[in-house]
Parts: structure tokens; sequence; C-alpha cells
């Protein structure tokens, strides 16, 4: 399934293509992001009736959506540490990233990069060169 959705109130059509892909509706309300990757959406005024899922037949998904409160309260939370990235891994997300821009298709190629594609390619290139620093020290 592609990571599309649709705002009821500009009637917008977005898809996130690639991860790190955020991607708004003209008017702002709607968001998603993480192209195939992971599927992350949302609304900015808090207002989930204004979010319709797209999938890739067109077809409009009214979500069901769930309040924080109505998960399960026995679950703990944990904190989650991150692992520990080496440089090659970074650089096989600089690879990944590359490859999803190529796998664009030319449309989507010859529009403006987002000032968000921008930031997440440069927060990589930062964490690698970065990399041998946090090494020495």
């Amino acid at each position: 399934m592609r990571n599309r959705a649709k705002c009821k109130l500009c009637q917008d059509v977005i898809e996130s293509f690639h991860r790190h892909d955020y991607v708004t509706c003209k008017c702002g309300e709607v968001v998603v992001d993480g192209g195939n990757d992971y599927f992350r959406c949302g609304v900015t005024s808090g207002n989930w009736n204004n979010f319709i899922r797209v999938d890739d037949e067109g077809n409009e998904i009214i979500p069901k959506i769930v309040e924080q409160t109505e998960v399960k309260e026995n679950v703990k939370s944990e904190e989650i540490t991150p692992p520990k990235l080496t440089k090659r891994d970074l650089l096989k997300e600089l690879e990944v990233m590359i490859e999803n821009y190529e796998k664009l298709p030319q449309m989507a190629m010859s529009q403006p990069v987002s000032h968000y594609d921008l930031v997440a390619s440069l927060i990589l290139l930062s964490a690698i060169l970065r990399f041998d620093c946090n090494a020495e020290s």
C-alpha cells in the first residue's frame, strides 16, 4: 500500500514516496511521512475528521481513531535506547536515501526539494562526518 492521504478541508491528495519524505496538503492540515518504510501521518489541528487514507486504487478509507487512553493500561512503557550505529550503518542509510531518490517518478524528480528533504540529508551527512570525531574522543 502506498502512503497516501486526503484532506477533507482542501481536498488535496498527498503521498510520501520515501523515508523522511514529509508531505503536507495545500492548507497544511494533513501530513504524511515515511514512504513505504513507515506510515506516519497526522493532522495539525488535532481534528482527525479531516484525515482520509487513500489506498492504491484511489479508494478513500476512513480511519478508526483510537485515543491513547484506550490503549491497554497494563502495558509498561520501557525506555528504548537507540542502537549504536557504525560509520558503515550511516553510509548504508545514505546509500538507501540516494537509491530512494533515484526510484522516484520522473515527475517527482523535477520538483523542488523541500526543506524537510534537505534537513534529513544534512542530518545524515553530519552524523557520518561527526562519526570519526566521536570515535577519537
